[in-house]
């Protein structure tokens, strides 16, 4: 299997400037790619699903800083999960009827569950993330800065993937506040 990673990690505000009584609002968005969602397939579902193995947790978190050498964190820190639940399901928009067996995936972000149609948009649903921070710009205090994200992510083994844990930063963006 080939390494996992993180992929080029996004931040995204609302707007450039901000006075110091408004919230900032800054999305994070981020994918895991490499092994882990190659080998999040139909085929490697239904290997697990005949061996037991019906659910994998994957651990995530988010972490907004600003600043130099002492970086402050900004926001409220996410550390969640998403879970994949693996099924055996008759409905035929789900799989191809012609096959014997019929194994899918639900997946659950913040207990909320998810089924989609196909494999790519139920591996969009597991591994893809936008993350949405609110904080008040008066904790930053007026002038340039300068923010960042740190993203990390866990697993543990499977019938189709070994355990891992991956990071990467972002680049930093600039928030002007008058």
């Amino acid at each position: 299997m080939t390494e996992s990673k993180i992929s080029q990690i996004t931040l995204e505000k609302s707007k450039e400037e901000y006075s110091s009584d408004e919230n900032i609002e800054i999305n994070v968005q981020f994918s895991i790619e490499g092994g882990l969602r190659d080998a999040f397939n139909e085929a490697n579902w239904t290997k697990a699903y005949n061996n037991n193995d019906v659910s994998m947790k994957l651990k995530y978190g988010v972490k907004l800083t600003s600043g130099g050498f002492r970086k402050k964190e900004l926001g409220r820190t996410i550390d969640s999960y998403r879970k994949a639940a693996i099924f055996w399901t008759r409905n035929p928009k789900l799989v191809n009827p012609m096959k014997d067996r019929r194994i899918w995936v639900q997946v659950a972000k913040n207990f909320e569950p998810f089924i989609r149609l196909s494999e790519e948009e139920v591996r969009e649903e597991f591994l893809d993330f936008n993350e949405k921070f609110v904080f008040k710009a008066s904790d930053l205090g007026k002038g340039k800065h300068k923010i960042g994200a740190e993203v990390f992510s866990s697993w543990q083994k499977h019938d189709y993937t070994e355990p891992g844990n991956i990071k990467n930063n972002s680049n930093e963006i600039e928030v002007v506040i008058n």
